[in-house]
């Protein structure tokens, strides 16, 4: 399957007007359209730049305190 990607603008009556494929006459083909979101977008592409990162006193440590462990026996 071949692709092809054009840009263009809807007319005034939601006509889209596609010239200059590079297919035959009589091909067949399948027409996707998907709006194109040109504007940059506003969030950043790295969100955590300039926050302050998370610290850990014990990462390895148990999660519960000890006397609730004596509970479960």
């Amino acid at each position: 399957m071949k692709a092809h990607k054009i840009e263009t603008t809807l007319t005034q009556n939601g006509t889209l007007l596609l010239k200059d494929l590079p297919f035959q006459v009589g091909d067949s083909v399948e027409v996707i359209i998907l709006e194109s979101h040109s504007q940059p977008s506003e969030s950043s592409p790295y969100p955590l730049r300039d926050k302050q990162p998370y610290r850990y006193d014990d990462p390895f440590g148990s999660a519960t305190p000890l006397e609730d462990w004596e509970a479960l026996q």
